[in-house]
């Protein structure tokens, strides 16, 4: 293979990649804590877009349990967006022979 040839495989990866990540950067994904009393929205690029709170959760004697649910719904949105970016990019990168979690 020559080396021109390999400049246009790499640039052309690189545009694949880059059109990718924005795509990801908009997918919206969704994940609940607590029984479904907290719902997060978030994008595949780990943007929050919303929280919704169930008003059967707010307590003012016990603001650290809304807080952990919250803080849980919100991983989960995350963990759930990186799952998808992960499977999406590992799909554009298989042919490269990179070692694992070498990610891009």
């Amino acid at each position: 293979m020559n080396i021109a040839k390999m400049m246009k495989q790499a640039q052309k990866m690189q545009q694949q990649l880059a059109e990718k990540q924005s795509e990801l950067a908009s997918q919206v994904v969704s994940a609940t804590a607590g029984g479904g009393k907290i719902s997060v929205t978030a994008t595949a690029g780990g943007d929050i877009l919303s929280i919704k709170i169930d008003p059967d959760v707010v307590d003012a004697s016990d603001v650290e349990f809304l807080e952990d649910l919250v803080l849980t719904g919100v991983n989960q949105a995350i963990a759930e967006g990186r799952k998808i970016t992960e499977a999406e990019m590992g799909k554009l990168t298989a042919g490269l022979g990179l070692p694992p979690g070498l990610g891009l």
